[in-house]
């Protein structure tokens, strides 16, 4: 359709027609699963007013939302298609792995690949929105949403949120197999505080400015279609109705032009909140705020009219809602094919199909990481007892995986007696170290522990105060390294663990995160030997949950303590009992090849706003295998008219090299690379010294100085 017969279907709609575009509800509410949690206000529907509505969320397969929209569109006056909207986070029936591993991928290649992967299913099954990517930074691992993150770090944030959007949606997302994207959520849902999931965020303006809102507007610059507000207060104002956020910064100062929805019942939450009166008062404020759509709650559906006939929100705030909805319909292709690419026979084909599989155990190869090694992997052993009931479950792919095909999914099991035939496996599925795994652990040349976290144990809702190993599989990983040293452990979870009973004893240490339906296979090959890790940590490694919120992009006290020092110093800013640092910085991870890096070289030490800097490594792989590594750029503002972080990410490359082949890494500096906001809020780079750094990871100690002029 043309914007002007959108207009002329606009302005011939009655105002209860309208309203019904704003409101979504879920499957249940038509014959299906609610695979969702959160309260659900009363409804009132009759006359089939549910099938009015223009939008559902949380069903799928092409037919039953092929027979829905059919009554949809039979029930609506103006004979609209709905929209259908689930959380395909990390995949459909395949599952990837989950964000936060592929944050650790550092690819946003990888990243834009699942997601089109993900799309096709989907969009095959029915789907015409994502509510993906999440786009929120995390700092603090009790949160158990840190699954669904990229991780610690704004600048891989970005990229990585870019690379999904367009993986989504492509060029035009009415293409076959292009699905709208939504990003999530809005604004700085991550900084809960305490890491307590739905909790309150208190953040400086330049806090949130500069570390939390860059990755959604790179999610807006990459052409999202759509935009969730989060659970959480900021400003001590619920984001469902925070106008100067949603209109000021969101529409005005990112251009955002999508359709905004809100996140489960938090219009209506904000009742609940102490900031709205009633549904009625929520109504007024959460539209005047600029939210276009009301998911789950009966605050639009059963007040709005009423608003307008008073006099109280104009019509022209409705219009401009479901005027939004109607484009996103129309880009979307469904007035010309409301069913878009909804078939049984696509379905079939795609989901879980080789070339999808493989894309699964792929990613999961750049994704896992390699925390500790004494030598004792590639694995050699003969014999080797695998210990843990998580060796053996299928509960690894991740909690937001909700149409996963679960018997697809690959255990640790059947990876290691698939991919390892020249070892001799015992496996035991417990945590308990009874005799049966002391025993099996003191015949075997090594042990493999299937340690950490399944995906009920992490995820939405699922916040803990204590990110330690559970005190069962800190008993068993004792028992078992009192009868035998060489233990590997493999960690499974979508959140960084404190673990430094396994850094200090441990003979190798993986991070498999929620690795995706074909991940165990990825671990089983990097296990074997056939594929070297390269994935880097995406979030750091906390020495104990009191460290909680942790960030290498912190920033220097008056009092800083050298942290090369372990012992604690009086009236430094330090702690009695733990470091300062974490376990494990961010941007860690191993290789079975070592890396050797050059002294950094500058073909300048001086920049203009106008001029360029090329910063220059030469990265020599010294080892004896081929391997990948991700060559990482930190940038320090050794002055400012506010405090600086010591450093920050600007600039990352994956690159294979060869046994001995040495390669130049180069990046580009520029003046917007230098940007921040100022002792007055000003967005704007400040003349003076700056320090770069490249290297491995965080830590990187190849450095160069130069000037902004």
């Amino acid at each position: 359709m043309t914007e002007k017969q959108l207009s002329e279907l606009l302005q011939d709609m009655t105002l209860t027609e309208k309203v019904e575009q704003l409101v979504q509800l879920n499957g249940d509410f038509y014959g299906g699963g609610d695979f969702l949690t959160g309260p659900a206000a009363a409804f009132h529907l009759t006359d089939n007013k549910a099938y009015r509505l223009g939008s559902i969320l949380g069903s799928d397969g092409a037919a039953r939302l092929t027979k829905l929209q059919d009554k949809f569109m039979k029930e609506q006056p103006h004979h609209i298609p709905a929209l259908f909207m689930a959380d395909v986070i990390h995949g459909y029936k395949t599952a990837f792995p989950v964000p936060i591993a592929m944050g650790a991928g550092f690819d946003p290649e990888l990243a834009r690949e699942t997601a089109e992967a993900a799309a096709k299913e989907a969009s095959a099954a029915g789907i015409h929105v994502t509510f993906s990517p999440m786009a929120d930074l995390a700092r603090d691992s009790r949160w158990g949403r840190c699954m669904e993150s990229f991780g610690e770090d704004s600048f891989l944030n970005s990229c990585m949120t870019a690379a999904t959007v367009k993986g989504f949606q492509g060029e035009n997302c009415k293409d076959k197999g292009r699905v709208a994207s939504c990003f999530k959520h809005f604004a700085a849902y991550g900084a809960v505080q305490s890491g307590r999931d739905y909790n309150v965020a208190e953040l400086s303006e330049k806090t949130l400015f500069e570390d939390y809102l860059p990755s959604y507007e790179a999610a807006v610059d990459a052409g999202a279609e759509m935009a969730m507000t989060a659970f959480n207060t900021l400003d001590r104002i619920p984001c469902s109705m925070h106008k100067k956020l949603l209109r000021n910064v969101l529409r005005d100062k990112m251009g955002f032009e999508g359709v905004l929805i809100s996140d489960y019942n938090a219009i209506g939450e904000t009742i609940i909140h102490g900031a709205a009166e009633d549904s009625r008062d929520a109504a007024e404020k959460a539209i005047n705020s600029g939210v276009d759509i009301d998911m789950m709650s009966d605050c639009y559906l059963d007040n709005l009219e009423e608003l307008v006939t008073s006099g109280e929100v104009p019509e022209s705030l409705i219009d401009e809602a479901v005027m939004r909805v109607l484009r996103l319909k129309n880009k979307l292709g469904l007035f010309e094919a409301p069913y878009k690419d909804a078939s049984e026979e696509d379905e079939k084909r795609l989901c879980c199909c080789r070339e999808h599989m493989e894309l699964s155990r792929r990613a999961a190869e750049e994704c896992i990481v390699m925390l500790k090694n004494n030598g004792i992997l590639p694995l050699r052993a003969k014999k080797a007892a695998v210990i843990g009931s998580l060796c053996e479950s299928r509960d690894i792919v991740g909690s937001w995986a909700i149409f996963a095909d679960s018997s697809k999914t690959v255990t640790l099991r059947a990876a290691l007696e698939e991919l390892c035939p020249d070892v001799e496996f015992e496996f035991i599925p417990q945590d308990n170290p009874d005799e049966k795994a002391l025993a099996a652990a003191k015949k075997s040349d090594a042990v493999i522990l299937a340690l950490g976290e399944d995906q009920l144990g992490t995820g939405e809702s699922r916040s803990c105060t204590d990110i330690s190993l559970p005190e069962e599989q800190k008993r068993l990983f004792e028992k078992i390294y009192g009868v035998n040293k060489n233990v590997i452990a493999l960690l499974f979870g979508g959140r960084p663990l404190a673990i430094p009973e396994l850094a200090e004893k441990a003979a190798a240490i993986l991070e498999l995160w929620l690795p995706g339906t074909a991940g165990c296979l990825a671990a089983a090959d990097i296990l074997s030997g056939k594929v070297s890790p390269s994935g880097r940590l995406s979030m750091s490694f906390p020495y104990c949950s009191g460290q909680l919120p942790i960030s290498y992009s912190a920033f220097n006290t008056g009092r800083p303590k050298d942290n090369r020092v372990k012992e604690f110093i009086p009236f430094l800013s330090n702690y009695m009992d733990a470091p300062n640092i974490p376990l494990y910085p961010f941007g860690y991870g191993l290789s079975y090849t070592s890396f050797e890096y050059s002294p950094v070289a500058l073909d300048s030490d001086t920049l203009t706003s106008d001029s360029r800097i090329t910063a220059s490594v030469r990265v020599k792989n010294t080892g004896d295998r081929t391997g990948k590594e991700v060559v990482q750029l930190y940038i320090r503002d050794v002055k400012g008219s506010v405090v600086r972080p010591l450093r920050e990410l600007k600039g990352f490359k994956k690159i294979t090299l060869s046994p001995g082949e040495e390669q130049t890494v180069s990046f580009e500096i520029t003046e917007d690379m230098l940007r921040f906001y100022d002792i007055n809020m000003n967005f704007t780079a400040e003349k003076g010294s700056f320090i770069l750094y490249i290297g491995g990871d965080s830590t990187a100690e190849s450095s160069a100085e130069f000037r902004l002029v």
